[in-house]
């Protein structure tokens, strides 16, 4: 039964996937682009095509309004007999329409004087506010009896302000915009009307033809939405599936790379990773069973030799003694076996990381070998040291010392009968720093090269000697966290050289 206080788990709430979020993201932008196509259509383009309608009235309107204020003679003059228009400058006028200079198409100018009475006009519009019922055509007298109510008023407010912007509308709603100016000094009055009849028709069509685009937009982006979201995801899918079976223990998984892109990126770190998991989950599986097998047998020694001093040899000393000894060398081995394989583990994850200083690797080889001196005058052994006066270099002196140490060791296990082992420096001219260890002994066979650094690996050479195996991984380790080059040079009968390189200090190290 479950207790009373037990709370009942809640359901993770259902999000979209991802590929759904990627059709929703452009259904989105469909939707954003058609409310857009609308704003633009009801509210922006009338306003645009109204100002461009404005700016053409205007510039033809000035046009003719310059003419006029050139002219030599003027327009026209009143007679007795009524008004008497000047031929040669409306010649000049309609030579100008000819040519493009003014354009009057689809437009109504017309010319009052300040009577506000017309003097001429031309008429391209109809029907036109201006002129009602009145044709298309050049030339048409503005006869008086045509003038309407309206008209009068917006002649005077030309003559009165200077200038006129309207926009007319007439009983069945059509629209018209009308632009005037004054000229030659104020006595005469430019008016230039167009329809804005168009933009009021576009607008419908444009309506009308919105929903259907909406409809047509819709499909293509759903479909276009699901084709792109399953190209997109096809490889998230396959990494998904992939990273599902290695957390079931299938390290050998891979995924192709399939796109020169972020994704395929991903994949190629995901094989990197994938990689690294195996040879940790295969290093995990040789450390039990290599430190199952290295502590089995000290363990039973000091079991068996324990039991052995309890049961038969408690009263004989110097058998106690004996066995005690093999006890005490047994736990000294297994001590030495657990620090190196702690050690190793911490250097080879990254828990312990080098942390570089500038020193006189030169200094630190001399302490070293100082330290092998009473070992080597007690076995009757030499260590040469040779390093210049100075040897300045960057890096974590105490990981370089275990190596030094790891090295020196090795070579001491493997002297000729010179009893001479050699520890060397030398600082190159691009400041690269090299580091040898050479012995004079029987050498390493070409096959087991590529081996010595491998964990727990024992040249055949050295079966039975004293050791864990894995001082040259440890040393492998260090050296590959300082970036360095390393490596081992060999030939049967005249000895081994185990080397490294240290890399020239980066540009702004302290």
């Amino acid at each position: 039964m479950k207790p009373a206080d037990a709370k009942p788990k809640r359901k993770a709430p259902r999000t979209l996937s991802l590929r759904g979020r990627l059709m929703l993201f452009m259904s989105l932008i469909v939707a954003s682009t058609l409310v857009l196509v609308g704003l633009l259509t009801t509210r922006f383009l009338p306003r645009r095509y109204n100002a461009f309608i404005q700016q053409r009235l205007t510039a033809q309107c000035s046009a003719l309004a310059d003419m006029v204020s050139a002219s030599e003679a003027d327009i026209c003059r009143r007679t007795p007999w009524g008004l008497e228009l000047n031929a040669e400058f409306w010649q000049q006028v309609n030579d100008s329409i000819r040519s493009g200079k003014l354009d009057v198409r689809g437009l109504c100018i017309e010319v009052s004087d300040e009577s506000c009475l017309p003097v001429n006009y031309i008429e391209n519009l109809h029907p036109c506010l201006l002129h009602p019922g009145t044709g298309s055509g050049f030339g048409g007298l503005g006869a008086p009896d045509r003038d309407t109510q309206e008209v009068r008023l917006l002649r005077a407010e030309v003559f009165e302000q200077g200038s006129l912007v309207r926009v007319l509308t007439t009983s069945s709603g059509s629209q018209q915009m009308v632009v005037g100016r004054l000229a030659r000094e104020g006595r005469y009055a430019i008016m230039v009307s167009t329809s804005l009849a168009q933009i009021g028709e576009a607008r419908v069509v444009l309506k009308s033809l919105l929903l259907f685009v909406a409809v047509l937009l819709g499909v293509f982006a759903v479909a276009g939405a699901w084709l792109f979201s399953r190209w997109f995801t096809r490889p998230l899918t396959e990494l998904s599936g992939a990273a599902r079976q290695m957390a079931q223990g299938n390290y050998a998984v891979r995924v192709e790379p399939r796109r020169p892109d972020e994704v395929g990126r991903l994949a190629e770190d995901f094989n990197q990773m994938a990689g690294e998991v195996a040879a940790a989950s295969q290093l995990q599986r040789d450390l039990l069973a290599n430190v199952s097998h290295d502590l089995r047998t000290p363990l039973t020694l000091i079991k068996g030799y324990a039991e052995t001093v309890r049961d038969l040899t408690g009263e004989d000393a110097p058998c106690r003694t004996e066995q005690l000894n093999i006890i005490v060398d047994e736990t000294d081995r297994l001590s030495a076996l657990v620090n190196s394989v702690l050690e190793l583990s911490k250097v080879s994850s990254g828990a312990e990381k080098p942390q570089p200083v500038r020193f006189d690797l030169s200094q630190l080889c001399e302490e070293v070998a100082e330290r092998y001196q009473a070992v080597c005058e007690r076995d009757g052994h030499r260590l040469l040291l040779e390093a210049p006066p100075a040897c300045p270099v960057y890096a974590d002196p105490a990981m370089l010392e275990r190596v030094l140490h790891n090295f020196l060791g090795n070579a001491m296990q493997h002297l000729g009968e010179d009893g001479v082992f050699v520890l060397r420096a030398a600082l190159r001219p691009d400041g690269t720093a090299r580091v040898e260890v050479e012995d004079h002994g029987p050498g390493i066979p070409p096959d087991e090269l590529p081996h010595l650094f491998d964990r727990y690996y024992r040249s055949r050479s050295d079966a039975g000697r004293a050791g864990t195996g894995l001082g040259l991984s440890i040393s492998q380790a260090i050296l590959r966290s300082h970036g360095c080059r390393f490596g081992v040079q060999s030939e049967l009968g005249k000895g081994s050289v185990f080397w490294f390189e240290l890399p020239p200090a980066p540009a702004g190290a302290p």
